[in-house]
C-alpha cells in the first residue's frame, strides 16, 4: 500500500523572518520532488487536522499550552526564546503540525495503511514539556507517541531521532516513561549541547563527532540502536526525520548522504514488519 502524506496548507504561513533556515521553502522542496520524481501520483496525500488542546496536555503541561495560546500575536511577532519566534500564524501552523502526528497514528493503528509521513513545519524536537525552543513550539513526536499510549493503550512506543541535533524535548518528555524507548543520534558538541552524559536504560543516545561519515554512523546504530529496538519489540515506531546531517547542510558537520537515510529506513521498516 503507498505511503500517506499528511500536510497541511497552514505549515506554509508560520513565518521566521528573511533568510532563516527554518522556512516554507522547506515544504515546497518535499513537494517539488514528489512532482518531479512522479511519486505524486503514487503516494496519498491528506490534510492534516488540527490537535485539540487535551492532545497537547499529555505531552506538554496545562499552563505552557493555556499560556502558548493565550501569548499568540493577532500581529506582529513575539519571541518564545531567543531561537524561537511566533507570529500571528504560527500557533495554527503549529496545531495542524502535531496533528498530522496524530493523523497518522490513527491511521496506521486502525489499519488503514501501515506507514505515513508528516510534511510539516515548524518542527518539534526541540519542545521540551515546558519551554519552546529551537523554533519548535509544540512537541509533534511526543503528541503522537502520548496519543498512541493513551488512545490505543500501547505498552511499548519507540522513538528514532536521526536529526543531526539531540532531541532533548523528546527526551525531557519520556525520561521517566519506559513505556518509550527514545534513540537519539546527534552531532556533539552543537546545540543544544545536551544529551551526551544520559543514563537511562529507555533512552539510548549516540554522541558523535563532526565529520561523522555515514559508515561510522551506520556501525553505531547497527552495534546500539537496532538491538535494543528488536528487544524492546515496539507495537508502534515513530521517527523524528530530520535530514539536516546530510553532508551538503551548512548549519552541521556530519556527512551522511541519500543511500544513509534509505538505510534506516529500511532497517527500521523491517523491524516494524517484526514487532508492529
Amino acid at each position: 500500500m503507498p505511503i500517506t502524506i499528511f500536510s497541511h496548507p497552514s505549515c506554509y504561513y508560520h513565518e521566521n523572518g528573511v533568510d532563516h533556515p527554518e522556512c516554507p521553502e522547506r515544504l515546497s522542496a518535499i513537494n517539488d520532488q514528489l512532482i518531479r520524481s512522479g511519486m505524486e501520483y503514487v503516494v496519498m496525500q491528506r490534510d492534516a487536522s488540527p490537535a485539540s488542546k487535551e492532545a497537547l496536555y499529555l505531552a506538554h503541561g496545562k499552563l505552557y499550552v493555556d499560556e502558548l495560546f493565550a501569548k499568540a500575536p493577532t500581529e506582529g511577532h513575539i519571541w518564545l526564546d531567543p531561537d524561537t519566534i511566533m507570529g500571528p500564524k504560527s500557533l495554527n501552523a503549529a496545531l495542524h503540525a502535531a496533528g498530522s502526528g496524530l493523523n497518522a497514528v490513527d491511521q496506521v493503528m486502525k489499519g488503514t495503511n501501515e506507514q505515513a509521513f508528516c510534511a510539516v513545519r515548524p518542527p518539534g524536537h526541540h519542545a521540551t514539556r515546558e519551554q519552546a525552543m529551537g523554533f519548535c513550539l509544540l512537541n509533534n513526536i511526543a503528541i503522537a507517541a502520548e496519543h498512541a499510549l493513551n488512545q490505543y493503550q500501547l505498552s511499548r512506543v519507540a522513538i528514532v531521532d536521526f536529526d543531526v541535533h539531540h532531541g532533548n524535548g523528546t527526551e525531557d518528555i519520556f525520561q521517566h516513561e519506559p513505556r518509550v524507548l527514545f534513540c537519539s543520534s546527534f552531532e556533539h558538541p552543537l546545540y543544544p549541547y545536551t544529551g551526551a552524559a544520559t543514563n537511562n536504560e529507555h533512552i539510548i543516545n549516540l554522541p558523535l563527532a563532526g565529520g561523522c561519515r555515514g559508515s561510522a554512523w551506520r556501525e553505531q546504530v547497527t552495534q546500539h540502536w537496532l538491538p535494543a529496538i528488536d528487544a524492546f519489540a515496539p507495537q508502534l515506531i515513530l521517527i523524528s526525520a530530520g535530514f539536516d546531517g546530510h553532508a551538503e547542510d551548512e548549519m552541521a558537520h556530519f556527512m551522511l548522504r541519500e543511500e544513509d537515510y534509505q538505510w534506516i529506513a529500511t532497517e527500521l521498516k523491517q523491524l516494524a514488519d517484526k514487532h508492529c
